[in-house]
């Protein structure tokens, strides 16, 4: 029996088909479609989704978005919260509309994240081009601007034929049901053949199940990783995203406890470890605490397990010196297991941890840390929880220090509350200051570190978790950049609380700038000075707090740490969204990490600020490690 349909209804129907299933649990795979129409898909998927709304035939329900970038960070929120088990689908129309969705797919591949892009494209026939909008390639008839989608998609395709729709579609779903391969997967489609009739094999639509496994480690390699743990005497765990995705998080504690290694965490990784627990140590790398790169600098074992060790968390290859270092990497994807030489664990978090507990304490040869080693982290940590208190409480005049309202918000918001962040200098006083109590309560994108997540990310938080509370946590600077969503939130009655932190520019970029001998410059909201010729004037008279409110949401404003306190509570017992505005010093004092960042230096230059920042450069160079 075959089923008559176009492309874009045939799509849609099977999308709406389509589950996931981990442990027992069955859930939808594709929970709707975010889109935004023009000309190339609004007859086509636009039409279908209608259809499907009105008849019945297909369960895939429409949100619109007001930026086509937003809507893929909305739905890499949700599917980070929903542990990359769920997703949507993106929609967009034809040039600018689908390429302003590729920053989205880079975000999603690099955080390994899945998402479905719906792109469309020019017309397969070739019969009206150029189209408007049609990129015209003179080496071939065959490139759009779809092509830029390669590179940061896990999967690539172009349905220039309805018969080639079905295989797509289940390479597509293989892609983003594989926890070891997912991120973006791009299905790019010609506006023609979105609204082309075909007859389908009903086959095609049934419901059809995607396992999500949790491959077992493999017994030999166990078997070295079992063999390197027994033999460190000042190990350190790192504990990435792949650890929260599996819900792995019980298993890392039992392990913790079971061998007294501590446990540090990257900003993926956070609250996989309560931050109060004997065994945490915070953050490590560039941004983490003192404790943690303290340990990690003297360490002879590294297990790094669902990482996938970024700049930040190695500090640019200069974290760990111990000479006779040595890495065991326990992830299920084998590029990431494979990094510094070391002992590959491909396995699922969960699966591979309860393995090496096992391992560890069979025939009563339990491996545990020495005593002394654990006594001097808890010293560590009781000094170091020190430093963080007062940071929370700074008194800082005449304006709060970012830090106290990070301090604020922490203390404020309940165990199963979320935060979301992704850009600017709050990701790092985050992983260096926050104390994370649930897997889920921290939220920050950092492997794409885009400037404009965190309101459409924290959307996607709210869609995915609408029994916790959301609190975006949004610097000026990208507040700028991406504020649309706020629309969508009030339209779809979906509630958000929003910090807005105002810092009169780009506060962590100044701070950076300043370090490498270039003064701050370029990244302060100024009025260009006549005489100077420079943005160093006055500070413009921009009102993000009634930008805010032009946009739907109720707005509060705070000036002290008090205020903030009395407004936070005060958006939390309101049902719509809604803005918490506060000024900051962005020149206030943070806690050093006591590490360090790559970011070259001008090798030569007319300026003595510079000059010194070089030779500083050369100076923390000398640090870096090739691990071998």
């Amino acid at each position: 029996m075959t089923v008559r349909l176009t492309v874009a209804q045939a799509l849609v129907r099977f999308l709406a088909a389509q589950y996931t299933e981990r442990d027992g649990v069955r859930q939808r795979t594709i929970e709707g479609c975010w889109g935004i129409f023009g000309h190339g898909n609004v007859a086509g998927v636009g039409q279908a989704l209608l259809q499907a709304e009105q008849t019945g035939e297909a369960d895939l329900k429409y949100y619109m978005a007001r930026n086509e970038q937003a809507m893929v960070h909305a739905s890499v929120g949700f599917a980070r919260m929903r542990n990359r088990l769920q997703t949507f689908a993106c929609t967009a129309s034809i040039g600018p509309g689908s390429t302003n969705m590729v920053t989205g797919a880079a975000l999603a591949t690099i955080n390994r994240i899945p998402v479905l892009l719906l792109p469309s494209d020019f017309f397969a026939t070739r019969a009206a081009s150029p189209l408007l909008q049609e990129l015209e390639d003179p080496r071939s008839y065959d490139v759009s601007v779809n092509d830029a989608f390669k590179p940061v998609s896990r999967f690539w395709d172009r349905i220039n034929r309805p018969e080639q729709l079905p295989s797509a579609l289940l390479a597509a779903m293989r892609v983003l049901t594989d926890p070891a391969e997912t991120g973006a997967v791009t299905l790019a489609l010609p506006q023609d053949v979105q609204a082309e009739a075909h007859d389908w094999p009903e086959e095609l639509f049934a419901e059809r199940t995607w396992y999500v496994p949790r491959p077992l480690p493999e017994p030999a390699a166990l078997g070295r990783a079992v063999e390197v743990l027994r033999s460190a005497r000042r190990p350190l765990v790192i504990a990435g995203g792949g650890v929260i995705y599996s819900e792995a998080g019980p298993a890392l504690r039992r392990f913790a406890e079971a061998t007294g290694i501590p446990v540090s965490d990257t900003q993926a990784g956070k609250g996989a470890l309560a931050w109060d627990h004997p065994c945490a140590v915070g953050g490590v790398g560039a941004t983490g605490s003192p404790v943690a790169n303290a340990l990690a600098r003297e360490a002879d074992v590294v297990l790094g397990i669902g990482t996938r060790y970024s700049d930040f968390t190695t500090a640019s290859r200069t974290a760990f010196q111990n000479p006779r270092l040595r890495f065991v990497n326990l992830n299920v994807a084998a590029f990431d297991a494979g990094k510094h030489a070391g002992v590959g664990l491909v396995a699922d978090a969960r699966a591979g941890l309860e393995a090496l507990t096992e391992a560890l304490s069979i025939s009563g040869a339990g491996y545990h840390v020495d005593p002394d080693y654990t006594a001097g982290i808890d010293s560590a940590n009781a000094d170091w929880r020190q430093v963080v208190e007062h940071a929370y409480h700074l008194g800082y005049q005449p304006m709060p220090a970012q830090t106290e309202i990070l301090g604020a918000l922490n203390e404020f918001m309940d165990e199963r509350d979320v935060v979301v962040q992704a850009a600017g200098s709050m990701p790092g006083d985050l992983q260096m200051l926050w104390r994370a109590r649930d897997p889920k309560q921290y939220h920050v994108e950092y492997g794409y570190s885009c400037m404009g997540y965190e309101i459409a990310g924290g959307l996607g938080a709210k869609l995915a978790a609408p029994d916790r509370e959301v609190f975006v946590l949004v610097g000026d600077g990208s507040y700028l950049m991406m504020a649309q969503e706020i629309v969508t939130a009030v339209s779809e009655g979906i509630k958000l609380n929003v910090v807005l932190v105002q810092n009169q520019g780009f506060g962590s970029i100044g701070a950076l700038s300043e370090s490498l001998g270039s003064q701050r410059f370029g990244t302060r909201y100024r009025y260009r000075d006549p005489s100077s010729g420079l943005l160093d004037g006055d500070v413009l008279p921009v009102d993000l707090a009634a930008n805010a409110a032009s946009l739907g949401a109720d707005v509060i404003k705070a000036r002290t740490v008090k205020d903030l306190q009395a407004a936070l509570a005060q958006s939390r017992a309101s049902d719509r969204t809604t803005v918490v505005y506060i000024e900051t010093d962005p020149l206030a004092p943070v806690p050093s990490s006591q590490s360090w960042w790559d970011v070259p230096v001008s090798q030569t230059s007319a300026l003595e600020s510079t000059q010194q920042a070089r030779v500083a450069y050369e100076a923390a160079r000398r640090d870096q490690r090739m691990y071998l």
